[in-house]
């Protein structure tokens, strides 16, 4: 392979995450479930990236290398449902809500860019913090470059998480009846500072309990299992 001469930049492997992004929304239609949360991610990961190209973290590479991993974790769910149970694909459990209602008419479009923030912060971020930090020989301390560049980037979600709620619950697309303020209720409940939180200290809990397997299988079952609940209660009808 031709290497690039000093002067010519580097790709950064986070483009690839962002061109695989939009593959996977050119052919989806926008009342799609998936797309919605596409839309999400796909605005969240440009974001992260305009960051770590602006030196704003301490220890970039880390940062790029999670959404790497963080990014590949949802394709292989994308990929697992291309593939259909027929292929013996089997999609992760806590993506299952998602991909099972992503059709389905009364769910509001935010409701679904959450259900998939549920799946893929509460269970996948941990999974790939994990795999991060070990193929780059670093801890899951608390006071850490790498933790306060994880902490930073929740600035950047909440601001791009913030335009788009406003997007989907105004003009058209908010545009829309509500049963007993369920919808509120969604939105009210949600942080993904919270749940960034909660992801790190279930990376520190695997990272200990992987050492007796048993346990550790129960524990990812458990965590699969805990995120899907939620998922379906994210993705409840609130729409006539």
């Amino acid at each position: 392979m031709r290497r690039p001469p000093s002067d010519e930049p580097v790709a950064d492997p986070i483009q690839a995450v962002i061109e695989r992004m939009e593959a996977i929304a050119s052919p989806l239609p926008e009342e799609d479930g998936v797309a919605r949360f596409n839309e999400l991610y796909l605005a969240v990961t440009r974001a992260v990236f305009a960051e770590t190209r602006a030196d704003n973290y301490e220890d970039p590479t880390f940062i790029s290398r999670l959404d790497v991993i963080f990014g590949d974790l949802y394709f292989a769910a994308i990929d697992a449902d291309g593939a259909g149970a027929g292929a013996g694909a089997t999609i992760p459990k806590a993506w299952e809500p998602l991909f099972e209602k992503r059709h389905s008419r009364g769910i509001a479009p935010l409701q679904f860019a959450i259900a998939g923030m549920n799946a893929h912060i509460n269970h996948d971020l941990a999974v790939a913090l994990v795999s991060t930090c070990d193929e780059r020989g670093v801890d899951l301390d608390t006071d850490t470059a790498q933790h306060r560049d994880y902490l930073a980037v929740n600035t950047t979600l909440e601001r791009v998480e913030g335009e788009i709620k406003e997007r989907y619950t105004t003009g058209i697309l908010g545009d829309i009846e509500r049963a007993m303020g369920t919808l509120d209720d969604v939105l009210a409940n949600w942080s993904v500072a919270r749940a960034r939180d909660n992801a790190w200290m279930t990376a520190q809990t695997i990272r200990v309990l992987r050492d007796e397997p048993f346990i550790f299988k129960q524990f990812m079952l458990g965590l699969g299992r805990n995120v899907a609940f939620a998922g379906r209660a994210l993705l409840v009808r609130t729409m006539r």
